[in-house]
């Protein structure tokens, strides 16, 4: 479209003025939400459509388009709670929504911008690109605490080039924060293959399944993938708000694609004795489960190893303790080693994700069926990580940076794969492991490093004041995390 620039600067700009109001990103982006999915089911309702969108006639786009000041402010309010309550799409979208733009003359703005343009015939890259773009401005909000469900595109990206999905598969991320994952897989499929009507139906519809328990964030992945053209105004929610760990629902997946949430303990809120709310650990008792844990990612692993079918295959982003902890952490290695083929883990430099002192990995493994000997021979490793430094502001991580990790991977065919390290070429990043190595070490401890920190010999290596800034205080919040384990475990907290 030929004003394309000039509707995303319009979005943008609107920003910046709201932000002059007190209102951040994260609550123009929920707003926004709202008014575009509205304005689109009007479009779908109006002619050559004609379709029912399922909205309400005194909710719909129209009924509050015609309304001014505090006429509009409480129209907006009831038809906020009005639509929460409705089924599919429609009620998840709407699901706790509460107006955060308080100055009903800002919120006439938005519906005005809205409502000149026609975002149905509109491409799906240009609106998937303005939302995306706006999800990522709200993750680089620290305070607002939205990155911790923002994965950083290049790395799914990469994630997604190594699995290499196939049409007519299941993908499923059981914790899909903003739906990065799903955006990337559709868009490698249809990249990739030359999709028929039935191919494109099934990957509309029926390809990809989510869990994300956070309202909010569940809403704004429905409705970026609704804009990219996953799923439908009036189809089912493919994304559930149930916490994927309770249970194994018996569904089983060709992919899982997954970065499970931060923090290393699951829990819940109980009431006491006392009528309070305190914080309990929890840890899910399932009979699927290799054992039984408060660790929220070594549970995330056997589920994800659960939903999977015997050919499925996984990506997951997953912090360094689970690559050493002790206790549970050793007997899922050992299951992970023994049940699947873990054949590639990727070292993750810091600096790359929204929350700070983050040190993160990407496991890659296939399913298998059940069998006496284990079934991963060798594990391949990437490390990214040593004497690397990326930054979000100045350097953040790009697609390119990853492009040497693809090519050693080797997508196309695993099977030929060669190490780029050496005795004689001891700086390769590449190198693999014999299963007999790994299980030989203490705890089965898949935490590997073998080249050598420049910083810990060369001082000019580390000479931008912005680097070393950044190593300070990642490794105090990494220090910071390993002590309220601690405190956690003694009652202290």
């Amino acid at each position: 479209m030929s004003n394309t620039a000039s509707i995303i600067s319009k979005v943008w700009n609107f920003c910046n003025v709201l932000r002059d109001d007190g209102v951040g990103y994260g609550d123009y982006l929920e707003q926004l939400t709202y008014l575009l999915f509205l304005k689109m089911a009007h479009e779908y309702s109006q002619p050559p459509y004609k379709r029912d969108t399922g909205v309400p006639a005194d909710c719909n786009w129209e009924s509050l388009s015609t309304k001014r000041g505090d006429e509009l402010e409480k129209h907006y309010i009831y038809t906020l709670r009005t639509l929460g309550q409705q089924k599919g799409m429609l009620g998840q979208i709407f699901t706790k929504s509460q107006n955060k733009i308080q100055n009903p003359a800002l919120l006439l703005k938005i519906i005005d911008m809205i409502d000149q343009e026609s975002w149905v015939r509109m491409g799906a890259d240009v609106k998937g690109d303005i939302y995306e773009g706006l999800l990522e401005k709200n993750a680089e909000d620290t305070k607002s605490g939205a990155g911790q469900y923002f994965t950083p595109r290049a790395l799914i990206w990469a994630m997604v080039e190594c699995i290499r999905p196939q049409p007519l598969k299941t993908i499923a991320d059981p914790a899909c924060g903003t739906g990065g994952f799903f955006l990337a897989a559709y868009d490698f499929l249809v990249k990739n293959h030359q999709l028929d009507r039935d191919d494109k139906e099934y990957l509309k519809f029926f390809t990809f399944r989510g869990n994300e328990i956070v309202a909010n964030t569940r809403r704004l992945a429905l409705m970026n993938m609704f804009l990219h053209n996953i799923g439908d105004i009036t189809s089912e929610s493919m994304i559930s708000a149930q916490d994927a760990l309770l249970a194994d629902t018996g569904e089983r997946f060709d992919y899982v694609l997954a970065n499970p949430p931060f923090g290393k303990k699951s829990s819940i809120n109980i009431t006491n004795e006392e009528g309070e709310q305190e914080e309990q650990d929890l840890a899910y008792n399932r009979q699927d489960f290799w054992a039984t844990t408060s660790n929220k990612q070594l549970n995330f692993v056997q589920h994800i190893r659960t939903i999977l079918k015997t050919t499925g295959q996984a990506a997951i982003v997953l912090p360094d303790n689970v690559l050493f902890e002790g206790g549970a952490g050793e007997t899922v290695r050992k299951k992970l080693l023994q049940n699947t083929d873990l054949h590639t883990i990727l070292r993750l430099p810091t600096g790359v994700f929204y929350k700070q002192g983050v040190k993160a990995n990407v496991l890659f493994f296939d399913n298998q069926p059940a069998a006496k000997d284990p079934w991963t021979k060798e594990v391949w490793y990437y490390d990214f990580r040593t004497n690397i430094h990326f930054t979000l502001k100045k350097n953040p991580l790009k697609k390119a940076d990853l492009q040497d990790f693809i090519d050693c991977y080797n997508p196309q065919n695993r099977r030929d794969r060669q190490e780029t390290w050496s005795e004689a070429n001891p700086e390769g990043r590449w190198r693999k492991f014999s299963y007999e190595e790994l299980a030989a070490r203490d705890k089965t401890s898949l935490d590997i490093f073998w080249l050598r920190d420049k910083s810990l010999t060369d001082l000019d290596s580390l000479s931008d004041p912005d680097i070393l800034a950044q190593e300070i205080v990642e490794n105090l919040e990494a220090g910071l995390e390993s002590f309220r384990a601690i405190a956690g475990a003694l009652n202290i907290l």
